[in-house]
């Protein structure tokens, strides 16, 4: 039987976390106001607490030590003394369990009770009272891992946004009811590795998959007491171990393993991280790791009461991005993903939370600044939802260059456009332009801008187009939480339709939709199940619906519509790829004289004449043509036509001069239609219907 070592040695104060070698575990901690922190060693099945270690030295705030013999497959926790003075930021309190930041897998989970809190919780005193009981039955605990995987000759694809087409995804939700996949392996990693999830991704085309965060996060006590759960996973407990439940096996390889058979199939894996706020919510929530470990450092604390946190994320904290040692935290987190699990890039959620420094919002701020210059992460894909709660947190376009920014605009413009909404033109020019008001500066590119229709956090594309209010009643709170303002319309019936008309509008709406984003200069991103038709029945928060709600319905997807619907998102996500001009990696001008009367692109009304300024003012109109022109590797030119009908009719388009020997490409009216050779100088487009022409000019570039 194995016994814990009798005593514990110096070791050394690098690398932060728990680093096995040939004959024993390093551990290293940081905390600059701690006045010592002891290491709990557990055993396997994290019941029983066998031996305690003060760890002995503190070598620039990295508290240290090394433990002989003790090796993979060790659970620990720490404890932290300090001051416990909530009214200066200190929240120490050794009786408390606290996770290691840097714990790599995790063993067991937080069950909830009192005793997870630092104070006593129905005190009069609140956050002030001092709670005594011991919290470690109820903490998971960090587990020593030793890294050994065998990547072999893998390659990982090398796409860059300019040519990607991303489809957000949940590791759960994307595989859970696929029934080609066997049942004890649904809703994890290993799933996610399956030949038919990646197959279906393959067939439709995406070049990566953006999965919402896997990082280990707590099961809120509220959504627990109520029968729900935390099914997004926004509430982080550690940054670097994967949740546990999508591990089927309950191994970090099978993770590993998803991601080697995803680059095998050409596609980037990309994490929705979340560093801006953690699950230990405000003052008054539980104490579980940076909170007992050191409160004043990792969160940013009002600096007239220090009792209290600073809320810019909405979630009761804000991690403290201005602080050397929690930069170092989430880069060390990111890297770790990249070198260890070869992910291909990061979603930054609130990304606007981890630019502030002391005055606000900084796109030089040392979080970003440490960020795009370091070796590792500079390379990989990099995208910033642009916003959060606090002060001037609405950030769009603001970002430094290299990193990309969910486009919000885009996807109200887009919406308003389709819904039928006046005075959309000009704002759909400018989504459909890669929103150069937004983004070119700096020489920033196009790709820039993550454009997207629909998200996880709001309704689906069916849904968009078939309720006109959210419902979401089985959130439990009273159809309160969720936007109100969706920009969605039913066209005719609040839900499920029978009605023909109702059904073929809705079904074309939906592709005129699909063919906007792909045809639209920056990086697209597709929400996993729009490409045939999944709903959430008119939830547009299902943040808690770990539940058919939230998941994909595969049955769905084999329908006689599914399988039309994917077949044409297919088809225009091929088209993306093969037209230089659907997807340009500079901003077109407009000025730029390619010959014969042809700019690199050209706005024209339904009559094919240029549009003017009053043009653009008149706010009843709803028909616009956009002609766009780029080089071809053979010296030649390549040219796409978009014609948009917002209107409730249909409308004839004179096509714009000088003359092109057009194609009709795609037709979101007729989805079915195989490619056409025009002959006409007009085309007739149908009501809420969008048309795609491609074409060589007679021209060749000098």
């Amino acid at each position: 039987m194995w016994h814990p070592p009798d005593g514990i040695e110096p070791g050394q104060p690098y690398p932060l976390g728990a680093t096995v070698d040939d004959e024993g575990t390093n551990f290293a901690i940081f905390s600059a106001h701690a006045e010592r922190i002891e290491l709990c060693l557990f055993d396997p099945n994290g019941r029983r607490e066998i031996a305690r270690y003060e760890l002995p030295e503190c070598t620039d705030e990295i508290w240290h030590g090394w433990l002989p013999t003790v090796g993979a497959g060790q659970l620990y926790g720490y404890r932290a003394h300090g001051p416990y003075r909530p009214d200066e930021g200190h929240r120490f309190n050794p009786h408390k369990l606290l996770l290691d930041p840097y714990a790599k897998k995790l063993a067991g989970q937080v069950k909830w009770t009192d005793a997870l809190f630092g104070y006593r919780l129905h005190s009069p005193r609140a956050d002030l009272s001092f709670d005594r009981r011991d919290s470690a039955a109820a903490m998971p605990k960090g587990v020593v891992v030793a890294d050994v995987f065998r990547w072999g000759a893998e390659r990982a694809p090398t796409t860059p946004l300019q040519r990607s087409v991303i489809y957000e995804a949940h590791v759960r939700g994307l595989t859970i009811r696929n029934e080609r996949i066997r049942a004890d392996e649904r809703g994890s990693f290993a799933a996610l590795a399956d030949p038919a999830t990646i197959d279906h991704l393959v067939r439709l085309g995406v070049t990566a998959i953006e999965l919402l965060p896997v990082h280990a996060f707590l099961q809120d006590r509220r959504l627990v007491e109520q029968q729900l759960r935390n099914y997004w996973g926004y509430n982080t407990l550690a940054f670097f171990a994967p949740e546990p439940q999508y591990l089927a096996t309950g191994e970090l390889n099978e993770m590993r393993l998803a991601v080697k058979r995803l680059h095998a199939a050409g596609i980037q894996v990309i994490l929705d991280v979340v560093y801006n706020h953690t699950c230990e919510e405000s003052e008054l929530g539980p104490t579980l790791s940076l909170r007992g470990i050191d409160n004043a450092s990792y969160y940013r604390l009002r600096a007239d009461n220090p009792r209290h946190c600073i809320n810019d994320t909405g979630c009761g904290n804000t991690v403290n991005t201005a602080h050397p040692r929690v930069i170092q935290l989430i880069l060390d987190s990111l890297r770790y993903w990249v070198q260890e699990f070869h992910v291909d890039g990061f979603r930054f959620d609130l990304g606007v939370t981890l630019g502030r420094e002391a005055n606000g919002f900084d796109p030089n701020g040392g979080f970003f600044d440490a960020l795009r210059q370091d070796p590792t992460l500079a390379r990989v894909h990099l995208i910033s939802e642009p916003w959060d709660i606090g002060p001037g947190g609405y950030q769009l376009g603001n970002h430094p260059p290299g990193i990309a920014e969910w486009n919000g605009r885009y996807r109200d413009d887009v919406r308003r456009f389709w819904k039928g909404d006046a005075g959309q033109r000009g704002a759909l020019a400018a989504r459909v332009h890669g929103s150069a008001d937004l983004f070119d500066h700096q020489h920033r590119r196009p790709w820039a801008s993550v454009n997207f229709i629909t998200a996880h956090d709001g309704f689906t594309m069916a849904d968009l187009v078939s309720y006109n209010a959210k419902h979401n009643d089985a959130n439990q709170e009273g159809n309160r939480d969720g936007a109100d303002d969706n920009h969605s319309f039913n066209w005719g019936a609040e839900g499920p339709a029978d009605d023909p008309g109702i059904v073929a509008t809705r079904a074309k709406v939906h592709r005129s939709m699909l063919m906007t984003l792909l045809c639209s200069h920056g990086t697209p991103m597709i929400l996993g199940g729009d490409e045939f038709g999944r709903t959430q029945i008119g939830n547009n928060n299902a943040y808690c619906q770990d539940s058919d709600i939230s998941w994909l319905d595969w049955s769905v997807a084999d329908s006689a519509d599914g399988r039309a619907l994917a077949a044409f998102s297919a088809r225009l996500i091929a088209l993306r790829a093969k037209h230089a001009s659907l997807r340009a990696n500079y901003f077109m001008n407009g000025l730029s004289d390619l010959g014969g009367g042809l700019n690199d692109i050209g706005w024209f009304d339904e009559k094919g004449t240029r549009m003017t300024e009053d043009a653009w003012k008149f706010t009843e109109g709803r028909l616009l043509a956009c002609r766009r022109l780029c080089a071809c590797d053979d010296g030649g030119l390549e040219a796409t036509l978009l014609l948009f009908n917002g209107a409730s009719q249909s409308h004839d388009f004179a096509l714009p001069t000088p003359a092109i020997d057009w194609t009709l490409a795609l037709d979101s009216a007729r989805p079915d239609h195989p490619e056409l050779r025009l002959d006409a100088p007009s085309l007739n487009v149908a009501a809420h219907s969008c048309m795609l022409l491609v074409g060589r000019p007679a021209l060749e570039l000098a």
